[in-house]
């Protein structure tokens, strides 16, 4: 039996796969959405990586899939445990010594949002708008609850380097979403090409694909997990 480990993002909390969850198990699949300490201000990455290996247990045929943030975490969980694939859905992707504080500097995240903002004629200066930002293609009523599961994130995590000497040895894919607000496709498209070596693939969507296509989210995933199977 295929596990489906779901690492959130920051912030964020089990809730947001919420959608995408009974689809799997439908489907005949194990599924584990992993409850990160993110506001806990004792933890660091390393700490996020234990909540992961945790909450797997003993289980195996492991499916990591990764939002956002969850891109630091979930090559840690892959240098502890057998994993046989790794998905990266519009994720940060960290190279060896960089802290994802220092990420968004060294990725030029910020002149790439700045740039996506203008050219889809929204002022690039306007006030932080998580709806804006990350529930413009979210059904209104997912929306109003996911106010509900939103926690204060620890700036812990973002201070340490990650600790990796290199990418774990783990097939990877990475999908990126072509309307993420704050990951540009663009911006994703050069990212991936110089840190991981290859083109990522693409669905249409915002920031958040579990909340708002979460049925093409797991085709998605069964495709990547039957390919890596039939290889």
């Amino acid at each position: 039996m295929t596990t489906y480990v779901l690492i959130p993002g920051a912030a964020s909390t089990p809730w947001y796969w919420h959608r995408v969850t009974p689809l799997l198990r439908e489907r005949g699949h194990d599924v584990v959405a992993v409850d990160l300490p993110s506001d806990d201000d004792r933890a660091g990455l390393a700490e996020y990586a234990d909540a992961v290996v945790d909450a797997v247990g003993g289980r195996t045929g492991l499916v990591l899939v990764a939002q956002s943030m969850g891109g630091f975490t979930a090559p840690m969980v892959c240098d502890r445990i057998p994993v046989d694939l790794l998905v990266l859905v519009a994720a940060m992707v960290p190279r060896p010594g960089e802290s994802p504080g220092d990420w968004w500097t060294a990725t030029g995240q910020e002149q790439a949002r700045r740039e996506n903002e203008e050219l889809e004629g929204r002022d690039p200066d306007a006030p932080f708008d998580p709806v804006t930002a990350f529930l413009h293609d979210v059904p209104p009523e997912v929306a109003a609850e996911s106010a509900h599961h939103v926690r204060e994130q620890s700036g812990t995590p973002f201070e340490k380097p990650w600790p990796l000497p290199a990418w774990p040895d783990v097939p990877t894919r990475f999908l990126l979403c072509r309307d993420d607000r704050l990951f540009p496709a663009a911006f994703q498209r050069r990212v991936v090409r110089e840190r991981l070596g290859f083109v990522p693939d693409e669905m249409g969507g915002g920031h958040l694909p579990a909340l708002a296509r979460p049925g093409e989210l797991v085709d998605r995933l069964e495709a990547y997990r039957i390919s890596i199977s039939d290889s």
